[in-house]
Formats: structure tokens, C-alpha cells, sequence
């Protein structure tokens, strides 16, 4: 079976026959910022009717603000945006396990590597969570109380049902 990216210059080829977006600018045309969760299953740009070009989607595990601190200042401080929508999803990963338990299993996975051990210990959290609507409510209490975050940011909160798309505001 061939690896993935041994499709991706086909793929691309297509892509760029019907390429017509390369004069956009560099800022957000909507000031937005969402950050949102790498879950295959998330689709943000078609999910929330987001164009090319409109807004930055910050992507990590669990759709972490804390994690998305850096690249929020830098979409806010240098490219204009002033509003972020936090997405959090149903059957995330990240309601499944705790710190503790993914440290094991890194270091099982790894036996007698001091180094993997070394490493693994340098999270003091990989940020997981146990109730995804509070989890919502955490990430915008975070921002808004964040100093780094422009005061006059609209911050929104939400979850995306994975059966059946649909979006609801926490926040």
C-alpha cells in the first residue's frame, strides 16, 4: 500500500487547475481567529462557511487555547484579527484519558529510554479535559483574562456535534 503523501503532487496538480486565489492578502478578511481541535472529523472551513483567505484556523489536540496562546498573538499583533471563536467537539479524543496515563504510555512504549522519560515528564499537562461544555468555558475565561489577548476581542465559545454538524454557543 503506497504511503500518503505519495499521492499528494497528483492531488495538488488538481487542485491547482482550478487555483484562482493567489492574489489574496496576507490578514484575514474577517479578523477571525477560530482555534479548534486536529481531529480528522473537523472540517472548519466548510463547517462554519469559512472562504479562503477569511480567517486563521488554529488547530491542536483538544482545540487547546492555552496551546494556541502563541499563534493568537501573532493572527491579533501582527495580521489584524479581532475575534476569536473556540471550537471544542463531541467524542474528542481528549475526554478519554488523563496526564498520567499518556505519560505511561509513552514511557511503555519506550523502556529504559531516559531521554523519551526525560521528555515525556516536561508536560505537566497534556491538556485534557473531563466536561466538553466546561471545557469551552475554560479556554474563553482563559482568553479573556489573558493579558496578551487584545482587550477588545469578541471571544466566543462553541461545540461541534460530530453525528450530526451542528454548532451550539457555550459562550
Amino acid at each position: 500500500m503506497p504511503a500518503n503523501h505519495e499521492h499528494f503532487v497528483k492531488k495538488n496538480a488538481a487542485y491547482v487547475s482550478t487555483f484562482t486565489k493567489g492574489a489574496l492578502a496576507l490578514p484575514p478578511s474577517k479578523h477571525l481567529t477560530v482555534v479548534t481541535c486536529m481531529d480528522a472529523r473537523i472540517e472548519p472551513a466548510g463547517q462554519l462557511g469559512i472562504e479562503l483567505g477569511e480567517a486563521h484556523i488554529i488547530r491542536n489536540a483538544g482545540g487547546s487555547a492555552r496551546e494556541a496562546l502563541r499563534s493568537i498573538v501573532i493572527s491579533q499583533r501582527l495580521l489584524g484579527t479581532r475575534e476569536i471563536a473556540v471550537f471544542h467537539h463531541t467524542g474528542c479524543g481528549m475526554l478519554t484519558f488523563s496526564t498520567d496515563q499518556l505519560k505511561a504510555i509513552v514511557k511503555d512504549a519506550a523502556p529504559g529510554d531516559t531521554k523519551v522519560e526525560e521528555e515525556v515528564e516536561k508536560f505537566d499537562s497534556f491538556l485534557e479535559f473531563s466536561e466538553l461544555e466546561q471545557s469551552v468555558k475554560g479556554d474563553v475565561e482563559f482568553l479573556q483574562g489573558n493579558p496578551l489577548v487584545l482587550k477588545e476581542t469578541k471571544i466566543t465559545g462553541w461545540t461541534y456535534d460530530v453525528q450530526s454538524g451542528k454548532i451550539s454557543q457555550v459562550v
